[in-house]
């Protein structure tokens, strides 16, 4: 499969077959990657960070680490880390509400958004949106379990390379979280960019 571009602020969806790998790269660094990914023969299991803490034992993803679904069983494998460990699992996909919440009027991208119209392309209606997990991206939580999130120090080109244990969709969407927010800055030192992702 040709690599795939998915431009600052929208998202993708790749089919990739079982034993397959799909690699997520941030060319110009730091931009976080909103990863979701659903059985392709059963939309309503999903890949489940939650299900995926009870087996690994934390809370970032690591080399090695088998991804799980909310049914529990292994839907991935990250073979290769290539961004230092600098991935989350715990802050939910930015959606219109939060943008809200942060008092933004009117309309504005979101990585919710970029999940339903992904999938909706391929002819599924999505009505939950699923924790994904966010790749290339500096969540830190303090010894008073106080979360931030401050800008993702990833480089340019690095990568994660996750192998698919069932036929699955992935779903990846360069998060437009563009707010000068203390403490919750992730893209906002440069602005959201571009994403590669290649299937092989």
């Amino acid at each position: 499969m040709s690599p795939v571009i998915v431009p600052a602020r929208a998202g993708c969806a790749v089919s990739v077959s079982e034993g397959e790998h799909v690699r997520v790269t941030t060319p110009r660094g730091g931009q976080a990657a909103d990863f979701f990914a659903y059985n392709a023969h059963n939309v309503a299991e999903w890949l489940s960070p939650m299900h995926t803490w009870v087996s690994t034992y934390s809370i970032k993803p690591r080399e090695g680490d088998t991804i799980r679904s909310r049914f529990r069983r292994p839907m991935l494998r990250l073979s290769e880390d290539g961004a230092g460990g600098c991935h989350d699992m715990m802050i939910a996909a930015c959606d219109q509400v939060r943008y809200e919440e942060f008092g933004v009027e009117g309309p504005h991208p979101s990585c919710a958004e970029n999940l339903m119209v992904s999938m909706r392309r391929l002819g599924h209606q999505i009505d939950v949106v699923p924790q994904p997990i966010n790749f290339f991206t500096n969540t830190v939580v303090d010894a008073e379990a106080k979360l931030t999130s401050p800008p993702n120090p990833v480089p340019p080109g690095a990568y994660v390379e996750l192998q698919a244990l069932m036929d699955l969709i992935c779903i990846v969407s360069s998060c437009p979280f563009d707010l000068n927010r203390e403490g919750w800055t992730i893209n906002a030192a440069c602005g959201p960019t571009e994403l590669l992702v290649e299937v092989r």
